[in-house]
């Protein structure tokens, strides 16, 4: 199917692995012209490098850094289209996930909101004037935590939950001046933060005296109750974003699609 985006010019934020590396990899097979930001590049990055893709690095949680992403990206390549808010979990100096309520502080509270809510809604504002009379759209990429809540990471979880009603928020405003808003939310997904020598899953597999394979392929998804049995691939996610991205999904706004291989269970 052909999604009709050639052409279209998207910025996409922590675009450098993981869900935001199989999005820009989506949107360059689609025709796109896309902007990445991060703070530093990849291998799975340079791997795409070509001239539909432009990489500026920088600090999401500097201020000064969303002007200077969105005109990077004007010039480049006249306009915008897409704006992907995919960047988010622990900023720098942050370790998640986190145990109970009274382990964390102000200081690590603030950290992750700056980093998951703030600095999206200052990129968010300066597109948005961009976006507007282009038929541009955002996705958001929020958080199943944000609907299901737990005895950890809750500020994580907070400010994801905060994202997703800002998201809607945002639909209602300018949905009628022709850009649209939604919102991908996945549950636990296969990435580098769980897989990474030292990572996530390797914190629990000691903890749970399994070894990270054994972690990742059943514990974990017995656990966590996921009827498909496994976690979410990065790719079935960034599927869900561009989809939202693409005009095939012209009167899909305000909506949030979870991708969470059945993890959430109410209706």
């Amino acid at each position: 199917m052909d999604l009709a985006l050639r052409g279209r010019v998207a910025v996409v934020t922590g675009g450098s692995k993981g869900i935001g590396l199989a999005v820009v990899r989506t949107l360059l097979e689609e025709g796109a012209f896309v902007v990445v930001a991060s703070r530093s590049g990849s291998a799975g990055l340079g791997d795409l490098a070509g001239p539909n893709l432009l990489h500026v690095a920088g600090d999401l949680m500097d201020p000064e850094f969303p002007g200077e992403l969105v005109e990077r990206a004007v010039e480049a390549f006249g306009g915008l289209d897409i704006l992907v808010n995919n960047a988010g979990g622990p900023p720098p100096g942050v370790v998640l996930p986190r145990g109970p309520f009274l382990g964390g502080t102000d200081t690590d509270w603030q950290a992750v909101f700056e980093f998951n809510l703030f600095a999206v809604m200052r990129l968010t504002r300066v597109a948005l004037p961009h976006l507007v009379g282009r038929g541009g759209t955002i996705v958001n990429v929020s958080s199943s935590l944000a609907r299901q809540p737990g005895t950890n990471n809750y500020e994580y979880a907070a400010a994801k939950a905060a994202l997703s009603h800002v998201s809607k928020g945002l639909s209602e405003e300018f949905g009628p001046q022709g850009v649209r808003v939604n919102t991908v939310s996945p549950g636990v997904t296969r990435t580098n933060w769980w897989t990474d020598e030292g990572g996530v899953a390797d914190m629990f597999a000691g903890a749970m005296g399994v070894d990270r394979d054994t972690l990742l392929d059943k514990t974990l998804p017995e656990m966590m109750r996921l009827s498909t049995g496994r976690f979410v691939e990065p790719q079935e996610v960034a599927d869900a974003i561009v989809l939202l991205a693409s005009p095939r999904s012209g009167s899909t706004n305000g909506s949030e699609f979870v991708v969470d291989g059945g993890m959430l269970k109410e209706i």
